[in-house]
């Protein structure tokens, strides 16, 4: 029979035919409001055709006489990953975005969000009512963290069990489907963050099916590593899951979480089958692949098909020069100008050199790699966590330096990254919270007070911490988007900034390079032509530079710089700026700011 998918329930003119992997089992059978059994094939597959169900209907596979058991390839588990599955017809959604290109990875905004925090409902279709203000903010692509079927009312999703099943929690899959539908209506693409290193350890029922699906043969902080060199079916669910949130849902891409803990000596290399099945999937609709590597390893890219990495680097450097604590994994940056700029210019800070923290190398040359190619953020789901009670950056720093990085981040060539709510400075937290049995919340509370631990900030707070498993913990990361007027001079900054980098062709150009101007403050010049802009950013004291032997700061032709852009304006809550460029040559840089100036006639 004819399927688009090796595994899975399809329903067909005839019924719903299935076709599961399950080498340990004599006998599979469909169980519904009758059973049905499935015929065995080569290489320990079974399937079947079941004529008496149609979509809607909810099922689960008996294996053997050890019990009912969820389909692996389940397309909604609508009580949770321990319920029946439930067969989904995927063509009876009408689709409107037959148009949509896809993410051009030279000009993208991303905008990582959890759904059920987003807003009050924590639903797909409330999350659809706030797509026209993310687009007029200037956002262009939607990550959305992990939805694949998770256990308990809340988590982060990185804990997923079934993989091809969109979370219960936060809607239906059509309603998943319409969130998408409307988002590229409105000229946005929509990524997802999938897990591809491991399991959750609740829920999870494939060790049911095989033993095969992981190994112990590779280290993995959180379980067993899954087994991408054993038999070919392991490899599929993953590989065909990929494809699944294309072709099916529509996606445009996907952030894979984690990649140094997918460990695969097979030739080709499984992520590199993922992105081949991710392009072939989008066709002619353009597709996105992040990736997170935390030794960022820019084979990735260069040789898996990869588009772009997270640069945990450029985030590590500006926290310890706008906050200043370079403890744990902070402890091998300082936060420089020079780090900055070459954050800037070379994207990885560390390309093969000695990592202290690890005590071992860390990266490997990435000079090939284009700028766009480096994902950047000042903060993310991890690194908000990671702070005592979830703090925001603007809880950690003050409201001047805060505005003059997120100038540098936006105003980079890197691809910027917001994280939600940074771009309104959000009184809720983002804590690490996961509804589990007792049993595993209790261990999942022990570990997470471990892993902080290598805050000495914030070990030293371990009796305030937030239990994980705790509803009050996720209820209060819950946004509230009217703050988007409360804070309305912090939501005009990343306005204004995105505003700029799209329409200035000149801030677009991939030339640019940089200067150390003092202490704390250094330039960035962008060179198009005839056409130039100077970023001078100062996270220190007033800088008053009255020699300036330094070429980036020359003007073209002897005109004088024009101020194009202020982070010290008063619609930011700045002081206002005063004259930037001196007219006896030198430069006065306000402290804690961030100028954007031009050269030539045009106006930019």
């Amino acid at each position: 029979m004819r399927r688009r998918y090796p595994i899975g329930a399809e329903p067909t003119s005839d019924g719903v035919h299935f076709r599961v992997w399950a080498p340990r089992r004599k006998r599979v059978a469909v169980v519904s409001d009758r059973l049905c059994e499935l015929a065995p094939e080569a290489d320990g597959y079974f399937s079947g055709l079941f004529p008496a169900l149609r979509a809607g209907a909810r099922y689960k596979l008996r294996l053997d006489d050890e019990g009912d058991f969820p389909d692996p390839a389940s397309r909604f588990q609508p009580e949770g990953p321990h319920g029946p599955s439930e067969v989904i017809d995927p063509s009876r959604f009408r689709w409107t975005d037959q148009a949509f290109p896809g993410p051009d990875p030279k000009r993208q905004v991303i905008y990582e969000l959890h759904v059920g925090l987003y807003t009050p409902e924590g639903t797909y279709r409330a999350l659809e009512g706030e797509l026209d203000e993310l687009a007029r903010l200037g956002i262009t692509c939607l990550e959305l963290m992990p939805l694949a079927e998770f256990p308990g009312r809340f988590g982060w999703g990185y804990d997923g069990v079934d993989l091809f099943a969109p979370s219960h929690l936060y809607g239906r899959p059509d309603e998943l489907r319409a969130l998408i539908d409307a988002a590229h209506a409105r000229g946005l693409s929509v990524i997802h963050d999938v897990v591809y290193n491991h399991l959750g350890p609740d829920g999870n029922y494939l060790g049911s099916y095989s033993h095969d699906y992981v190994t112990k043969d590779h280290p993995n902080e959180w379980g067993d590593a899954l087994n991408f060199e054993g038999p070919k079916p392991v490899r599929e669910l993953f590989v065909e899951n990929a494809r699944y949130w294309i072709d099916e849902l529509h996606f445009d891409g996907l952030r894979l979480d984690a990649t140094q803990s997918i460990h695969d000596a097979s030739e080709p290399h499984v992520l590199a089958e993922i992105a081949r099945a991710v392009r072939i999937a989008g066709g002619a609709r353009r597709t996105l692949l992040v990736g997170e590597n935390e030794p960022q390893h820019a084979r990735l890219i260069d040789e898996y098909g990869l588009d772009m990495l997270w640069n945990d680097d450029f985030h590590h450097a500006a926290r310890v020069a706008v906050v200043g604590c370079d403890e744990a994994y902070f402890e091998d940056y300082g936060g420089t100008p020079q780090e900055l700029l070459s954050a800037v210019k070379r994207g990885f800070l560390f390309q093969g050199q000695w990592y202290g923290w690890q005590k071992q190398r860390r990266g490997m040359p990435a000079r090939g790699l284009s700028r766009t190619a480096c994902v950047s953020y000042v903060q993310n789901h991890d690194q908000v966590a990671n702070s005592i009670d979830g703090a925001r950056l603007h809880g950690q720093t003050s409201p001047g330096r805060l505005r003059a990085i997120t100038a540098l981040l936006l105003l980079s060539p890197a691809t910027p990254m917001l994280f939600m709510g940074q771009e309104f400075g959000a009184s809720a937290p983002f804590l690490y919270f996961a509804d589990h049995q007792p049993e595993l919340a209790d261990a999942v509370r022990k570990g997470r007070r471990q892993f902080l631990e290598q805050f000495a900030s914030i070990a030293a707070h371990q009796r305030s911490l937030d239990d994980p498993g705790d509803e009050a913990t996720y209820r209060r990361c819950k946004l509230d988007l009217a703050e988007r007027g409360a804070h309305h001079q912090l939501y005009a900054l990343h306005r204004d900034l995105l505003r700029l980098r799209r329409e200035d062709p000149v801030l677009a150009s991939e030339h640019v390079d940089g200067a150390v101007l003092g202490d704390e403050a250094f330039c960035v010049r962008y060179f198009a032509g005839a056409e130039d802009r100077l970023l001078l950013c100062n996270l220190g004291r007033q800088l008053h530079l009255r020699r300036v032997p330094e070429p980036l700061l020359a003007p073209l032709d002897g005109e004088p710089f024009r101020l194009v852009w202020s982070s010290e304006s008063p619609a930011y809550g700045g002081r206002g700026t005063p004259p930037v460029e001196l007219e006896a040559g030198g430069f006065d840089l306000p402290a804690h700011s961030a100028v954007l100036l031009a050269t030539g006639s045009a106006p930019p």
